[in-house]
């Protein structure tokens, strides 16, 4: 199910027909759940082979109300494989447990430059799957306890430009999330919007755009 090619997870979205947005997906990325929302394929923690946690995983019994949009401040690389978004999922864990001395990843979900999505905090996956309840991330201050968060590989604080795979993979998760969660895409959020910080540099600027294209493909 995995085999490597690094178009797998680029999703290529059509326009609009009837207030209608359709997504096709190359064999293998996605799984049709309703007509205008698709759940994208996301490499595990196990996929990616990430560490145990440093203690317990909390979950709450919940549903989340918002989506956090971060980056992570990493390089922006022109390799778009699926093995250095396994790499970037291994360098934001190690930076969150061994730096910032957190039990795991602090993000819910990571999005490689090359749209390939893995899971970052234990749980996440499992939890968004049933619907009703998520893990405590480490990620916003302060929001922490309602919000799903999602780290975009890469650096744009500086005006750089996502790669469209990235953009393409974020929207499609986004408006996953929201399905599943019954979060409304007005609730989409970036990082600076809760503190004093530059990220998600220009996917903060993006936030309305974003949150137009994830209403659209939930229509």
């Amino acid at each position: 199910m995995h085999a490597e090619n690094p178009l797998r997870r680029r999703l290529l979205l059509t326009g609009a027909a009837a207030g209608l947005v359709t997504a096709t997906a190359l064999p293998g990325t996605a799984r049709a759940r309703e007509a205008a929302v698709v759940e994208p394929d996301i490499d595990a923690t196990g996929t990616w082979g990430a560490r145990s946690p440093r203690g317990t995983i909390s979950r709450l019994s919940y549903r989340p109300s918002r989506i956090v949009v971060h980056h992570t401040v990493s390089a922006n690389t022109s390799d778009f494989s699926r093995a250095r978004a396994h790499t970037h999922a291994h360098w934001v864990q190690d930076l969150h447990m061994d730096d910032n001395g957190w039990v795991d990843t602090g993000y819910h979900f990571l999005v490689s430059r090359g749209g390939w999505i893995t899971e970052g905090r234990h749980g996440s996956l499992q939890t968004l799957t049933g619907g009703t309840g998520f893990v405590l991330g480490s990620h916003t201050s302060g929001q922490n306890e309602q919000s799903i968060g999602i780290a975009c590989e890469g650096a744009y604080h500086a005006g750089a430009t996502p790669p469209q795979a990235q953009w393409d993979v974020l929207v499609v998760l986004c408006a996953y999330v929201c399905a599943r969660y019954g979060i409304p895409p007005t609730r989409l959020y970036g990082h600076k919007d809760y503190g004093d910080t530059l990220c998600p540099g220009v996917y903060h600027d993006r936030l309305p755009r974003l949150r137009d294209e994830v209403a659209a493909r939930m229509a």
